[in-house]
C-alpha cells in the first residue's frame, strides 16, 4: 500500500505564515499527548505514547528548520510527519488544533477529504495504529515558530481508514 508523504500539507499550512496566533506556553510533552489524544478519544481511538527516539527525530529534523522556518517535510521520514508554522509564537497545542480541525473536511464513509480541503494531518493524528509521538518546537532565526511532530508507526495508508 502507497503511503501519503502528506506533500499537499504544505499548501494549507504556508497560509499560517502571516499569522500571528495568541501567545500559549503549554509545550512540554504532556501538552502535546493531550492535544493528540483529546482528538483520538473523541473517535474511540486509544491513546499515544510519548516516545524519546521519535522525538529526538522531530527535535533534530526542526532544527534544521529554525533557519528557514519553510514547511517542508523532511526527506524520507521513517515516521508520520506533521508541520506547523507561524509567523510569531505558536503553541503545540495549537499547533494540533490547526490539524484536529481538519477533521470538518474529513469524510469517513467516503474515506477521503471533501471539497478540495486538507484532511490528511487530521487523519494522521487519530490513525488508530500509530501509538508512539514525538513533536518538537523552534523558534526560527525570522521570529517565526515551527513545530513537528512525528507518529510511529506512520499513517495514511491509501484504501485504509484512520479508525
Amino acid at each position: 500500500m502507497a503511503f501519503y508523504k502528506n506533500s499537499l500539507s504544505l499548501l494549507c499550512l504556508v497560509s499560517l505564515a502571516s499569522l500571528i496566533l495568541p501567545l500559549n506556553a503549554q509545550d512540554s510533552q504532556q501538552d502535546f499527548l493531550d492535544a493528540h489524544n483529546q482528538a483520538r478519544a473523541a473517535v474511540g481511538v486509544g491513546p499515544m505514547t510519548w516516545d524519546n527516539t521519535v522525538a529526538a527525530f522531530a527535535q533534530n529534523y526542526a532544527n534544521q528548520r529554525a533557519g528557514d522556518c519553510n514547511l517542508v517535510h523532511s526527506t524520507n521520514p521513517p515516521y508520520g510527519e506533521n508541520l506547523a508554522k507561524s509567523s510569531g509564537e505558536l503553541s503545540g497545542r495549537d499547533a494540533v488544533k490547526l490539524w484536529v480541525d481538519e477533521k470538518a473536511f474529513y469524510d469517513y464513509n467516503s474515506n477521503s477529504c471533501t471539497g478540495g480541503k486538507q484532511c490528511l494531518h487530521y487523519t494522521q493524528v487519530v490513525w488508530r495504529n500509530s501509538v508512539r509521538l514525538g513533536c518538537a518546537k523552534v523558534k526560527c532565526n525570522n521570529g517565526g515558530t515551527f513545530i513537528g511532530c512525528n507518529y510511529d508507526p506512520p499513517g495514511n495508508f491509501v484504501g485504509q481508514r484512520p479508525y
